[in-house]
């Protein structure tokens, strides 16, 4: 008989995360729950009640997680578009795949219909953080920052909606595809325009 390895506190949590985002983006958010994370992982449901406290928790936490990863990606290429490096298709690309491809806008939708609206707190700070870190030094008047902060809403919910019914739309319009994530290219590439 195999014995299970001893992980830490941090080690679980990270484990669970990661199985969590597993199964959001393998089946969808309704599949997100104790349960399944606990037996993915090996561990008990009361080992995993412990760390998030609920399937509420686990969701939130889930969202925190994501919204992390997520914005340290987006950050990097912006630095690198405003460095000649990268494109600001990149950073759309980025946004977009997160809330598409990455499960984000599933999670989202997910959690307001159960009317777990505070667990997209996370989420919505750690993009707040974003842009005021990435706002340009040079933009010391507030109407240059509040155009960043206005792109980033745009893009967010530009990425958001293309999630969750962009194709549908699409379809039913008889546009291609991607016309959202052009758009948003066209917006981000005229602010950093501005910008530089």
């Amino acid at each position: 008989m195999a014995t299970r390895k001893r992980l830490s506190p941090e080690e679980s949590r990270k484990s669970a995360l990661e199985a969590a985002r597993a199964l959001l983006i393998e089946t969808g958010p309704q599949s997100v729950t104790l349960k399944a994370v606990a037996s993915r992982i090996g561990r008990t449901h009361a080992n995993l009640l412990h760390h998030f406290g609920s399937a509420s928790g686990l969701q939130k936490a889930l969202a925190e997680h994501l919204a992390r990863t997520v914005c340290e990606t987006i950050r990097q290429a912006v630095e690198a578009s405003r460095a000649g490096l990268g494109s600001a298709r990149e950073v759309v690309d980025l946004a977009f795949d997160a809330f598409d491809k990455e499960g984000a806008g599933a999670l989202a939708s997910w959690m307001l219909l159960t009317g777990n609206e505070d667990a997209l707190s996370p989420i919505i700070e750690t993009i707040h953080e974003l842009v005021d870190d990435i706002a340009p030094e040079e933009a010391a008047e507030h109407s240059d920052i509040m155009r960043v902060h206005e792109d980033t809403l745009s893009l967010v919910l530009l990425a958001l909606g293309d999630a969750l019914m962009g194709q549908q739309m699409a379809n039913s319009l008889g546009v291609p595809r991607d016309t959202a994530r052009n758009r948003a290219e066209r917006m981000l590439a005229d602010s950093f325009d501005s910008v530089g």
